[in-house]
């Protein structure tokens, strides 16, 4: 008789049910307990893993995905991962338009996977024929046999974090969380958690996260979709350009907005003191819990879990390269010694 293998069938087995780690250092002068949720864990190595398989799961249940079909989508880098990993498991194509603001580290992991990638212009409005938007909606409609995800208005985006990210958190605190703070960006995961955590508890604190250059903050605050509040800025994954409808305002109590340099700068203390080598979004959400402190958000009570949405890997020519950092001016006001070893190198 055959001993029996305690293996996963697949790789997407994996998905889901990521660690919370406490964080020491980086908070140690902060009223509260702070935990991360740290996304990294998932087999493509961010949140957006989650997504991707439900997403297709229900379309394979609704029958709108047939073997052979090809899946597009929109996507800062991600999201296509986690897109290409599933349909490579399930036997799908994959067709990415990606921003050209994606990490040159995202892109070749997309390609490494297989999928056919577009790369767009950032710096375009949404309804330009050019934006990642409407390259995807464009290749969606010459592509037969397929299906465009659309996550950005897409409610199983939402569904996948309720159904998933807000039960894992309640269990992993045994109800005790005060505060939720999570980066905003197609508005899922903030959404879909928050659904999930409000409804146990109505009275935890939902914090997003957004980016200057970004429009969903003042939209929060006045329902005002404000054009003059978009401009150019380099983190990947927060913030947006347009209102997505997968984003539940109701539902967050206050947005925080963040700098690009501070948020770099936060990734990399991440790392260096916690150990945890975590992406761009991760060091805005760090950088968002000092900001929150600062106005007084948490007490000694707090209980507060941070989403740190993906892993630092993806930006290795990017927050991670001094070289970078050097080029976007982040360290002419940070970190002068390191501005001094680089100059002596070079």
């Amino acid at each position: 008789m055959k001993k029996k293998v305690n293996a996963y069938n697949n790789v997407l087995e994996l998905i889901g049910n990521t660690p919370l780690v406490k964080l020491n250092k980086v908070t140690e002068e902060l009223e509260g307990a702070f935990y991360a949720k740290v996304e990294a864990f998932n087999p493509g190595h961010s949140s957006k893993d989650r997504i991707a398989l439900h997403i297709i799961e229900e379309a394979e249940k609704r029958g709108v995905l047939s073997p052979g079909d090809t899946i597009i989508e929109t996507t800062s880098g991600n999201t296509g991962f986690s897109l290409a990993m599933v349909s490579i498991i399930k036997g799908y194509s994959c067709i990415l338009a990606v921003s050209s603001k994606s990490s040159k580290d995202k892109i070749d992991m997309l390609r490494s996977l297989g999928a056919k990638v577009y790369v767009c212009p950032a710096h375009v409005s949404a309804d330009d024929k050019r934006s990642y938007y409407n390259v995807a909606k464009r290749l969606h409609e010459e592509t037969k046999g397929s299906v465009y995800i659309n996550q950005y208005f897409n409610q199983l985006n939402v569904d996948a974090h309720y159904k998933s990210t807000g039960p894992e958190i309640w269990k992993q605190t045994n109800g005790a969380i005060t505060h939720l703070i999570a980066c905003s960006g197609t508005g899922g995961t903030i959404s879909g958690t928050a659904k999930y955590l409000k409804e146990q508890n109505p009275n935890i604190r939902i914090l997003g996260v957004d980016a200057f250059g970004s429009v969903l903050k003042k939209y929060h605050e006045t329902g005002e979709f404000d054009n003059d509040e978009i401009y150019p800025y380099r983190i990947e994954g927060l913030g947006k350009n347009l209102i997505p409808s997968a984003t539940d305002f109701d539902i967050i109590d206050k947005f925080m907005k963040v700098t690009d340099e501070e948020s770099a700068h936060a990734a990399r203390e991440i790392t260096r003191k916690e150990g945890l080598f975590v992406g761009y979004t991760s060091g805005a959400v760090l950088q968002a819990i000092k900001q929150y402190a600062d106005e007084g958000e948490f007490d000694v009570n707090s209980v507060v879990i941070a989403i740190f949405p993906d892993h630092g890997s993806r930006y290795m020519s990017k927050v991670f390269s001094d070289d970078w950092m050097h080029e976007q001016g982040f360290f002419d006001s940070i970190n002068q010694e390191e501005v001094q070893k680089i100059e002596m190198i070079k």
